[in-house]
């Protein structure tokens, strides 16, 4: 079986993509997410958050939390971007 995705041109890879099936997170930046952030670039940001949840000890359920990773979101997409922590070391 064949299906056609749908694709668009991704704000943070500069590059054709394959869509998100759905705005992956509510309200306006969602939807901004949605119309112009390719699954690759979403992917990467999962891994990104992951790392900045575990390196600054965040905790999702605090709001101040959840504002910081938002804020994040918006620059890694939409910004200038989001940087490791300065004591992040990539795993060999």
């Amino acid at each position: 079986m064949i299906t056609m995705t749908t694709r668009i041109m991704c704000n943070k890879l500069q590059k054709e993509g394959e869509a998100l099936d759905r705005a992956p997170y509510p309200g306006d930046l969602g939807e901004r997410i949605l119309s112009s952030i390719c699954k690759e670039a979403w992917q990467m940001w999962l891994q990104h958050q992951t790392i900045l949840i575990n390196e600054y000890r965040l905790t999702p359920i605090e709001a101040k939390d959840r504002q910081f990773l938002v804020d994040e979101m918006e620059k890694f997409f939409f910004g200038e971007g989001s940087d490791a922590p300065k004591e992040f070391v990539a795993p060999e």
